[in-house]
């Protein structure tokens, strides 16, 4: 690559320094004159030439890059195939998006959808007094739905999902006709009675929605976002490489 600039700050000094004789307009009009005299068309291009020869050398050097990069992904750390089953749940895993969905029925009536982000936060570990800025707990948010047939309404439950715990942030009815955006939509998970709290864990807990689900969607949003970074890398080489 060295080799390469070097060769190419000579190509730019020597197309440019014949420009020199174009500054004085005696020598123009002389040339100009001057029936024996001919430009050529690949003279006067040069600059053209040098310029699609840095384009190509930028962009070879990107794909070099990002080539390494990939394979140096695939060598140390190489994805895992994404679970498509987490209990009684079938899990989507959208690849190119930055969420999941998982997918149950319950009972006769109950269509359960919970849809879960990439990680999207982080808090300073609480089990160690290390200053790393490594030393964290990631977060995900997840959102359960649970609607019952078709009468058009849908119980709406908010969560986060810790390395091995969820948690509760709000539950509401949501109606699937329009309705104001500045409806009631009930108080803080957290400044609801403590008995209240404890059913609604075990509701969730009964149609498979606990701390293990946390464990799963850490796992699987590790391995997620080693793979989308990979394809991501490769979208871009893919469009890098066009012509």
């Amino acid at each position: 690559m060295a080799r390469l600039v070097r060769y190419l700050r000579r190509a730019v000094i020597y197309t440019s320094s014949p420009s020199i004789l174009f500054r004085n307009p005696r020598v123009c009009v002389h040339l100009n004159q001057n029936p024996n005299f001919s430009i050529s068309r690949k003279f006067l291009s040069s600059g053209s030439y040098v310029s699609e020869m840095r384009k190509s050398a930028f962009e070879g050097n990107i794909l070099r890059l990002i080539r390494s990069e990939i394979q140096s992904e695939l060598d140390h750390s190489p994805p895992l195939q994404p679970e498509d089953k987490f209990g009684p749940f079938t899990v989507d895993e959208r690849p190119g998006e930055q969420w999941i969905s998982l997918r149950r029925k319950f009972g006769e009536k109950e269509d359960i959808k919970i849809e879960a982000t990439m990680f999207d936060g982080s808090v300073p570990s609480s089990k160690s007094a290390s200053s790393d800025p490594e030393d964290v707990q990631l977060h995900i948010t997840f959102i359960v739905n649970i609607s019952k047939g078709g009468n058009g309404e849908t119980l709406e439950i908010m969560c986060s999902a810790w390395p091995d715990t969820i948690q509760i942030s709000k539950f509401f009815i949501r109606k699937t006709s329009k309705s104001s955006p500045n409806a009631y939509v009930g108080p803080e998970f957290e400044e609801m009675e403590d008995e209240l709290q404890n059913l609604l864990y075990q509701f969730l807990e009964e149609r498979g929605i606990s701390d293990d689900l946390a464990v799963f969607l850490h796992q699987y949003m590790k391995n997620k976002d080693k793979a989308e970074y990979i394809r991501w890398m490769e979208t871009v080489k893919s469009y890098v490489e066009q012509k």
